[in-house]
């Protein structure tokens, strides 16, 4: 699912943003503020809702009430780290794949151990000193987030989509850009779920015709099966056709209407695990992709691509071997934690002194096979 599929010139995944920011823009109006375009004017435009209270001023929410920003923390599409951007990159340390940056010359290295990296936490720290970040932001999940946003108490944030987050509140809201930070560049590391993926179908030697099972499986590959297995019936979840004979998917109301539960959750009842491809020109020919759908990669082409100066990313459907892979299983997880644990600590308590930094780096190499790692995944 990519923005050829919506006809555009140049194929972008749906995920290579996954982070969408948004501000709300009556509050500036209110203040008489323009949108900012940089990190420090976001700084002060944080720092003016914060001291005008403006979800107990604008809203009628109790005094003190106001969060001039929420987001997780390193979470996939509601984190804070499309602000890194500002540092020439945005990562998710929660994902190692997601730390790494491949360059033009097709070396990989870690953003975790740049000084880029580092001055990001560092300058971070002061907004959450400040009580310009959420002090939840470490502990709460979507459920929380959705609700403070959706009532009217959080100035800027981050998600999938605008409407989804702030409810009610979503006409006061309008995409925020990507800021330009204090050395006033930017950069928003492309990111991609992978075109293709193994390990959707395994045959055992108790499969006495396995020809017989492939034959059954490249069915699922037929334009309008794999739509039924990804989505859900015809009859169910698609339920007409337009004139070119592009099936049309349930809407939201309809399906709430007959099966009491939103479309999305109608798909995620029906559709079906196992190998499938979606290729691009099925969904202009053969099933209309989803509203929600269209407006993400919209906006991702027109307004958020604009903002990524190299569009080069890590393959994370890369095939490794065997050793390879224990080598990832044996050293992935503490080098993750690690990383997350310490980012945390440094945005909270301030740092890294150059000690720290040193220390840090050390710990890394020493104890979280970081240069073990690295090489898997250049060699691969």
């Amino acid at each position: 699912m990519g923005t050829a599929g919506i006809g555009a010139p140049e194929d972008y995944s749906i995920f290579s943003i996954p982070q969408y920011s948004m501000i709300n823009k009556a509050w500036l109006d209110d203040l008489g503020l323009e949108v900012p375009t940089t990190l420090d004017e976001l700084h002060d435009v944080l720092k003016a809702f914060q001291d005008n209270d403006m979800s107990a001023k604008y809203y009628g929410n109790a005094p003190g009430s106001t969060i001039p920003m929420s987001t997780g923390f390193d979470e996939w599409c509601w984190g804070q780290n499309i602000f890194y951007a500002g540092f020439g990159f945005t990562n998710w340390p929660a994902d190692v794949c997601n730390d790494l940056v491949l360059h033009g010359d097709g070396t990989v290295e870690f953003i975790c151990v740049t000084d880029a990296y580092r001055d990001a936490v560092t300058y971070f720290h002061d907004w959450y000193a400040e009580g310009l970040m959420d002090i939840e932001m470490f502990s709460q999940d979507t459920t929380q987030l959705i609700s403070k946003c959706s009532q009217g108490y959080v100035g800027v944030s981050t998600w999938w989509y605008i409407e989804e987050l702030m409810g009610d509140c979503s006409d006061d809201y309008v995409f925020l850009p990507v800021l330009d930070g204090p050395d006033g560049t930017h950069n928003v590391t492309v990111r991609t779920g992978g075109g293709i993926n193994s390990g959707q179908l395994n045959i055992t030697k108790k499969c006495k015709s396995p020809a017989n099972l492939l034959k059954f499986f490249d069915m699922w590959y037929d334009p309008e099966v794999v739509m039924q297995l990804q989505y859900g019936p015809i009859g169910t979840y698609f339920t007409e056709q337009d004139e070119d004979g592009v099936w049309l998917s349930i809407s939201d109301e309809e399906s709430r209407e007959k099966y009491g539960k939103g479309s999305g959750e109608l798909k995620g009842e029906y559709e079906v695990s196992g190998p499938k491809l979606i290729l691009s020109d099925y969904y202009l020919t053969t099933f209309k992709m989803e509203d929600r759908a269209i407006e993400r990669l919209t906006d991702l082409y027109d307004f958020w691509m604009p903002y990524v100066s190299d569009t080069a990313f890590y393959p994370v459907d890369c095939v490794y071997t065997g050793r390879e892979l224990d080598d990832i299983d044996w050293y992935k997880p503490g080098f993750e934690s690690a990383v997350a644990e310490q980012e945390g600590l440094w945005i909270k308590n301030g740092g890294p002194t150059d000690a720290e930094w040193e220390a840090y780096i050390k710990y890394l190499k020493d104890k979280c096979g970081m240069d073990k790692l690295l090489k898997v995944y250049q060699d691969a």
